[in-house]
Formats: C-alpha cells, sequence, structure tokens
C-alpha cells in the first residue's frame, strides 16, 4: 500500500465526495488498486459509486458488528466499504478508551491489498474524522476561494496537529486544493492568495491544480458513472487529472 487518503474539511459543500470520487478513479485508470472508504452519512460518494445500499456499511465496521472484509463491496475497477445512515449516530454509539482507533485497526486487516485508500469524511471535526485521520498517511483539504474556507483551514489544521500527537504521528497534510475555482473572479484570487500564505504557516502547500465549477461533475454523479468515462475532455476533469499527478510527485 502506497497512501492512505483522507479528504477533510469541516465546511460542507466544498467538494470533499467529487474529490474523493475523482481522485480515486484517475488512480484506479492509472491501473492502482483502490479501496474508497464512506464515512459521511450523506453517502453521496457509496451513491456515486453505486453501492448496494442493503449491505453493511462502515459504521458495522465501527462498531466491530461486521468484520471490514465481510463489508466491502467488490464493483468494476474499484472497492467500496459504504456509509450508511448509522454514522449520524457515531457521537452517541461510539464511546470509550480507544475509539478513535477504531478505523484503522480494521483498515489494517485489508490494506495491503490496496495501493491507495481513499476516505471520504462528514463535515464535522467528530469521532468520524478522527477515525480517518488516526488511520491515514496524508489528509487533502479542498477548499473554495471564500473567506469561510479560509477561517477554517486554521481550526481544521488544529485538530490534524492533535491527532498527529496523540494518535497518528505519521499523517501529514499533503496540500489544499481549490474547488469550485474562478479564475477570473477577483474574490477568488485574492482569497487563494490568502489561502496559499495559511498553507506556509501550517506546513503544507496551495496545490497549483485548481478545480473549476462545471455541470459535467453533477451530471456525471446523477448518472452514476465516473466523471472519466462521462466526461473526459472536459476542464473539469483535466483539473483533476492535474491534481493526481501533482498529488502523486508530491507524496512520492
Amino acid at each position: 500500500m502506497k497512501q492512505i487518503y483522507t479528504i477533510i474539511n469541516q465546511k460542507g459543500g466544498v467538494g470533499k465526495s467529487t474529490t474523493a470520487h475523482a481522485l480515486g478513479w484517475a488512480l484506479s485508470r492509472r491501473g492502482y488498486k483502490v479501496l474508497f472508504v464512506d464515512l459521511d452519512s450523506q453517502g453521496n460518494l457509496s451513491f456515486s459509486l453505486r453501492a448496494d445500499g442493503a449491505g453493511a456499511t462502515s459504521m458495522d465496521v465501527l462498531t466491530g458488528e461486521t468484520p471490514i472484509a465481510s463489508a466491502i463491496q467488490h464493483l468494476p475497477g474499484a472497492d467500496v466499504l459504504p456509509a450508511g445512515l448509522g454514522l449520524a449516530l457515531a457521537e452517541q454509539n461510539m464511546t470509550g478508551v480507544g475509539t478513535e482507533y477504531r478505523l484503522k485497526e480494521a483498515l489494517d486487516t485489508v490494506k495491503d491489498a490496496y495501493d491507495y485508500i481513499i476516505i471520504d469524511t462528514p463535515p464535522a471535526l467528530g469521532i468520524l474524522t478522527v477515525n480517518a485521520l488516526t488511520a491515514s498517511t496524508r489528509a487533502v483539504i479542498p477548499a473554495q476561494a471564500d473567506i469561510y474556507s479560509f477561517q477554517g483551514v486554521s481550526q481544521l489544521y488544529k485538530t490534524i496537529m492533535t491527532v498527529k500527537k496523540y494518535c497518528n504521528p505519521e499523517i501529514t497534510v499533503s496540500g489544499i486544493l481549490l474547488t469550485r475555482y474562478s479564475p477570473r473572479a477577483i474574490l477568488s484570487r485574492d482569497v487563494a492568495d490568502m489561502l496559499s500564505k495559511t498553507a506556509e504557516q501550517i506546513n503544507t502547500k496551495l496545490f497549483d491544480a485548481t478545480i473549476r465549477e462545471a455541470v459535467s461533475v453533477k451530471e456525471a454523479q446523477a448518472n452514476q458513472i465516473d466523471l472519466y468515462e462521462y466526461s473526459p475532455k472536459s476542464n473539469v476533469a483535466q483539473d483533476y487529472e492535474a491534481f493526481t499527478e501533482e498529488l502523486l510527485k508530491g507524496d512520492a
């Protein structure tokens, strides 16, 4: 296994699931064995991957009800540990000593079968996000070029550093990825400059690649088809390709 990536931001609507989906398929199309892990109760990633909603879920694995090997669904091109509605109650149902290690312990039993594991997280800094960070080697922070994303990155970094100190000294932040970016908008460029400076302050980088807004993303998701198959020549597909290449080179 090369890396376990957590796609993380406590702010919703910044393209976490889209980024997880696009990155995983970009890696799969390069011939790598990929496992998607969906920890978001909304299940957008699971839906996009056409996961079976009637099977065992990531929450069943986290509570110890189902071994991860039995819960993983084998789909054409990639595998997925799907989300379930029970994730919405994770804070109440996951308590006790060592709770933050449950995903790591589960993934340790299967990670040798994969080159990359991609974890999609909920828009919150709770026990599920801590589990994802504890299990991961790298974090990628998708962020829109708006002032709210700028404000949230520092708080998110504090959470990552807490996990690094107490649970997972190996994790590092690969970088901040600008999503739904408009290079023509003055505000977008100004916030991008601020995020670049913030990235330096937290010992990471703002990726050179940016992800433009595109209707083809929503169309691909609605049709449950990966972006590269649905619209391979679209700007956004090329953007995610550039991001994947940059990520792999940086983490080589």
